[in-house]
């Protein structure tokens, strides 16, 4: 039979937050929508031409 028990003292508080600034110019090509995106425009798109 195994006792659940809080972990040793600051082992939950050794995590670090990354944060990373991407720079896109603004003349770049805008980037392709996510799946769900694409499948609702479509589904609208369908819809609409009924």
């Amino acid at each position: 039979m195994t006792t659940e028990h809080a972990p040793r003292p600051g082992r939950t508080w050794d995590t670090t937050v990354a944060r990373i600034e991407v720079i896109v110019p603004d003349d770049s090509p805008d980037p392709r929508p996510n799946r769900a995106t694409r499948r609702a425009a479509a589904r609208a798109k369908r819809k609409a031409a009924r």
